[in-house]
């Protein structure tokens, strides 16, 4: 129900009328209702009406909880709206969250979009992404989520196609950067383009408007790559977010200060976003695009390798079994060899609070994992390592049709058998019909096999170098695994210049990304023993 208008600046009566009060002090609250509208797996939030003739600007925010994200996005909207201290009037875009960190871990993205302000404080309507904050009791599994999400966002014909700045909220005490604030950041900046640098930059709350030293010191020691100042300094603007809070008359004169160091921080960080050149996110796009397909594509090779490996065991076994046998003449003798072959088990996917199906894209054609874990799409057609209604993945490159999304996968498994002779003939020199020499045809059969993996790793490598060329931060931890594996594969073979290439790109590490790595195998393995014991208290199964 709309409040009742009441010695209120007649500035705001518009507003107000579309307003719930929340709270008759000094200043006065009010809770925004502003249109919402789901596209996609995505909720956006608007304000006024756009206007086609106007600019608008897009800043994206990320950081940890209780930085005060929250509470500047309300102030950025104030600011936008005009709304001044000795107007003695608050409002509020964002709700008060009353659940607990356990009850909202499913917290979205979440656009809001600020028209019909523009020639108050700014010249440009704005559009602010806000992204859930991060507690000390998330895990990784959250983080993919929210990628997911921007994913979707940039990706989506109603979504957000170009963007104007990223801002990292940070508390101006900070003297190092946590594990998990850089395990955000990393993410985040694994979305992007190289070309998108020069927008990132750092939003410190809780200021006293002094220059934050340690803070600037922490982000210069994660090395976070951002816009930098003439002195090449990270671009970073001060606020202190006060002008919500209760006016107490002794401490009017020091909300008021508070207020002025907002008020300059938003005038410096407005006016970068005026000047700063906007980005169009295809790059960003290609990126994200190239992440997915470089992760299923690596997990498809290590699972194609996997079996290569292990059918070439086979052959070995084989071979010496047949060595053994070759002076005996009769063929219903037989040889025990570890037989490979395929079968399909459960994995733990299904729904998870209505928003995450994880399961498995399959070819089963190509009796192959696809994409696992593919996390968001609801069929193969949606999967994004499909292009043109066919797999960029699987052995034969199969259309949609042809794949399932499941909460099974492919493994890849061995069992004892005996075989005669004549049966291993049949096997083998049936591939090879030029031979009637089994032994040979165990040896082209081996050769075949060794060229097949060399093609896979060739495909793989291709990969990385195309996300090189591309990605703001290409050493990101998603990429941190698969260059170890490429590399072990690259030795094996003996290829030293892709090896050197491989190595150089790992040698970027710098502590920053280790300490990243590290933070996610402890928050894996927390996590893994969470489940255990949601599992036994006898919750959904994900």
């Amino acid at each position: 129900m709309a409040t009742q208008i009441s010695n209120v600046s007649s500035k705001y009566k518009d507003i107000i009328s579309k307003c719930t009060r929340i709270h008759a002090g000094s200043p006065a609250v009010y809770q925004l209702r502003p249109k919402e509208e789901k596209f996609g797996t995505l909720t956006r939030k608007t304000v006024g009406e756009k206007n086609l003739n106007k600019t608008n600007k897009t800043i994206l925010l990320v950081g940890e909880t209780g930085t005060g994200k929250s509470t500047l996005i309300n102030a950025l909207v104030n600011y936008t709206m005009g709304v001044k201290f000795e107007d003695d009037i608050w409002f509020k875009i964002i709700e008060d969250e009353t659940r607990s960190q356990t009850e909202s871990h499913t917290s979205d993205v979440i656009i809001y979009k600020i028209f019909g302000f523009e020639g108050k404080t700014l010249p440009f309507s704005l559009t602010i992404i806000d992204t859930p904050g991060y507690g000390s009791t998330e895990g990784t599994e959250r983080v993919v989520i929210i990628k997911q999400r921007l994913f979707d966002l940039f990706g989506s014909e109603d979504g957000v196609h170009e963007i104007d700045a990223v801002g990292l909220v940070l508390k101006a005490s900070v003297n190092r950067l946590s594990d998990r604030l850089m395990y955000i950041f990393d993410s985040v900046t694994s979305l992007f383009g190289k070309d998108l640098e020069e927008n990132i930059v750092t939003l410190i709350t809780h200021s006293d408007g002094r220059r934050p030293k340690n803070a600037l010191t922490a982000l210069e020691a994660a090395n976070i790559k951002c816009a930098k100042d003439e002195k090449n300094q990270p671009v970073h603007f001060l606020f202190d977010n006060c002008q919500h809070e209760d006016r107490v008359e002794d401490e009017i004169e020091e909300l008021e200060h508070s207020y002025k160091i907002t008020l300059k921080g938003f005038r410096q960080l407005t006016d970068f976003i005026g000047r700063t050149a906007t980005r169009e996110l295809c790059t960003t796009v290609e990126v994200m695009n190239t992440r997915v397909e470089l992760t299923a594509c690596i997990n498809n090779l290590q699972e194609r390798i996997q079996l290569i490996d292990l059918k070439q065991t086979e052959i070995q076994q084989t071979e010496e079994a047949l060595k053994k046998l070759e002076q005996q003449s009769d063929e219903r003798t037989t040889v025990e060899v570890d037989e490979v072959y395929k079968d399909k088990e459960f994995i733990n996917g299904g729904m998870w609070w209505t928003v995450f199906y994880q399961g498995a894209v399959c070819s089963d054609d190509c009796e192959e994992n696809c994409h696992y874990p593919c996390t968001m799409a609801w069929s193969p057609g949606h999967c994004k390592i499909m292009k043109k209604k066919h797999c960029t993945v699987c052995t034969n490159k199969c259309h949609v049709s042809k794949h399932v999304k499941e909460n099974q996968r492919y493994v890849n498994k061995t069992r004892k058998v005996k075989k005669t002779v004549e049966e291993l003939k049949q096997k083998y020199e049936a591939k090879q019909q030029e031979s009637n020499d089994l032994l040979l045809s165990l040896k082209r059969e081996a050769e075949k096999l060794n060229k097949e993996k060399n093609d896979l790793l060739d495909e793989a490598y291709q990969h990385v170098v195309k996300l090189e060329q591309n990605a703001l931060n290409v050493n990101s931890v998603s990429t941190h695994v698969h260059l170890d594996v490429l590399i072990e594969k690259m030795k094996e073979r003996g290829d030293t210049e892709k090896t050197k290439k491989l190595e150089e790109m790992k040698s970027q590490e710098d502590e920053g990304a280790k300490t990243v790595l590290s933070y996610c195998l402890r928050v894996t393995a927390a996590g893994t023993a969470a489940l255990q014991t949601v599992k036994h208290a006898g919750w959904p199964r994900f």
